[in-house]
């Protein structure tokens, strides 16, 4: 693999992850209930969540997964309702609109890293993603250690990606701490979540 082969991947990558999707609705949610450390700790559940699925793929567990149906479409389940479970979650807290207690942080930092990590890791449409996308910028004559580099190179830009969010966040958190405001954004990244969430059941 070239330089500008892994140049052309990296690339491809970060326009992949730019996308909105329930990471990044994950990262917002929990930026806003549990501050920047909250935001940061969900970003790195994230990604050690796509370490995880890239490793998997990168060494050939991923692909028995994807062939195991029972165990592919258990995890597509799984997945779907915890995503639709973060999503009731947020509904329920913009319904109730009670923010006095905003800085919530330290009590839940366990909850925030577990949530990232679940939310990514019982995402099968991640390992898919890994097991498409891989053999695109591999050769019969790539290695393992060239194949792991690729993996590790997604689970990295996804945890800066992530990290970014949660600083602009930060950085317009006293407009974001709004009652009005607040209640709009988790009503918003709950209906988000929900919907990947049955997205993802309905996914033939």
């Amino acid at each position: 693999m070239t330089w500008g082969t892994y140049g052309t991947y990296v690339l491809f990558v970060v326009l992949v992850l730019i996308v909105p999707g329930p990471d990044t609705a994950l990262v917002l949610k929990n930026s806003l209930a549990g501050g920047r450390r909250g935001g940061v700790l969900t970003a790195l559940g994230i990604g050690s969540g796509n370490l995880v699925q890239g490793l998997a793929a990168a060494l050939g567990l991923g692909a028995v997964i994807v062939r195991a149906e029972p165990v592919f479409v258990t995890l597509k389940w799984a997945g779907a309702a915890y995503l639709a479970y973060l999503g009731v979650k947020a509904l329920i807290a913009a319904w109730r609109g009670d923010y006095r207690t905003l800085a919530d942080t330290r009590p839940h930092s366990g909850r925030r890293w577990r949530e990232g990590f679940l939310g990514n890791l019982t995402n099968p449409k991640v390992l898919v993603f890994y097991l498409s996308m891989l053999p695109q910028f591999l050769t019969a004559d790539s290695t393992i250690a060239e194949s792991l580099l690729l993996a590790v190179t997604v689970g990295v830009l996804a945890t800066l990606w992530q990290l970014v969010i949660v600083a602009g966040v930060h950085r317009i958190r006293s407009w974001l701490e709004r009652r009005r405001v607040r209640r709009t954004l988790d009503g918003v990244t709950g209906t988000a979540l929900v919907g990947f969430g049955a997205a993802l059941a309905l996914e033939g």
